[in-house]
């Protein structure tokens, strides 16, 4: 038999050793990584059950259902519903707007049938004016795509009657920040103000105060004096952005006057699964005409040329 010496020895043991400490980091690398992947994989199944578990909460609420439920597989949503821009004499737009996108501000309130009505639980509007602003800041004032906004008030002449249209008439005034551009399509360039405009946490580049007043010329919107004194008289207004390519908010303000009716709901759902947790947040509307009937001509009898 034949022995190694003790040196050979020594370093035999030391490459075992080194060879076990190489496997050894391998094997734990790959276990690490294992078990990284399984915690990834379970995070994201349960924000998966998380995010479906708050869609299930919106659904529900939209629906009048069960604000709070429990869909099983640890997954649990949690809904919570508030009127939108309720009691306030600002109103933001919760999405931007492309050319030739609208958004309604309501003046009159809706009952829950859906109806309009303006009594003491359910106020309406009146005023003399408002401000509008529009534009993100910084947003330049002569380039092709600076946003222009039409804004058009529905008014009737016989106040709080919500059972014959025959007597609704639209105010409109169109404003264009691009002078040059103004000179074209005859829309009013004389802006109030630029880069001033805050409302509710929004920055607004354009803004422009509108009289009501039949009185004012050429800025006021020229609607008798009993539509926007009395309850029932101003409708809505529609604010419809124009020559924009990219989003923009717009809002109006109607203070010095009384607070603008609630203008729909906002319903926030938290899913929650394990320790995920993922909200959403949805704004439901009053309801309104689709934008086609803006253009389109309505009889409640016949029609004459």
């Amino acid at each position: 038999m034949r022995y190694l010496p003790v040196s050979q020895k020594g370093q035999a043991i030391l490459l075992v050793l080194l060879s076990m400490s190489v496997v050894l980091t391998v094997v734990l690398s790959v276990v690490s990584r294992s078990l990284t992947d399984i915690k990834i994989t379970s995070q994201d199944e349960a924000s998966q059950r998380a995010f479906s578990a708050a869609e299930a909460g919106i659904e529900q609420a939209l629906v009048g259902g069960t604000l709070i439920g429990d869909l099983g597989d640890n997954a649990s949503y949690q809904a919570l519903v508030d009127s939108y821009s309720s009691d306030s004499t600002i109103y933001v737009s919760p999405q931007g707007l492309l050319s030739g996108d609208r958004v309604i501000v309501w003046f009159v309130s809706h009952n829950a049938a859906g109806n309009l009505i303006c009594n003491s639980d359910n106020p309406c509007f009146t005023g003399s004016q408002m401000k509008v602003c529009w534009g993100n800041k910084p947003t330049g004032s002569s380039d092709s795509t600076t946003p222009a906004l039409e804004v058009s008030v529905f008014y009737t002449t016989n106040p709080g009657v919500f059972t014959d249209f025959s007597q609704v008439r639209v105010a409109r005034e169109a404003l264009d920040p691009n002078a040059t551009r103004a000179n074209i399509n005859g829309f009013n360039s004389n802006l109030t103000k630029a880069g001033t405009c805050e409302l509710q946490g929004e920055s607004f580049q354009f803004e422009k105060t509108l009289s009501f007043s039949s009185d004012v010329s050429p800025e006021g919107l020229k609607i008798p004096s009993a539509s926007y004194n009395n309850e029932g008289g101003l409708l809505f207004v529609v604010l419809r952005l124009l020559y924009n390519t990219t989003s923009h908010k717009v809002g109006i303000d109607v203070t010095g006057g009384s607070n603008l009716p609630t203008q729909g709901t906002i319903i926030t759902s938290l899913g929650t699964s394990g320790e995920a947790n993922r909200k959403i947040e949805v704004t439901q509307s009053v309801g309104a005409l689709p934008p086609v009937f803006d253009s389109a001509v309505f009889s409640l009898g016949g029609l004459s040329k």
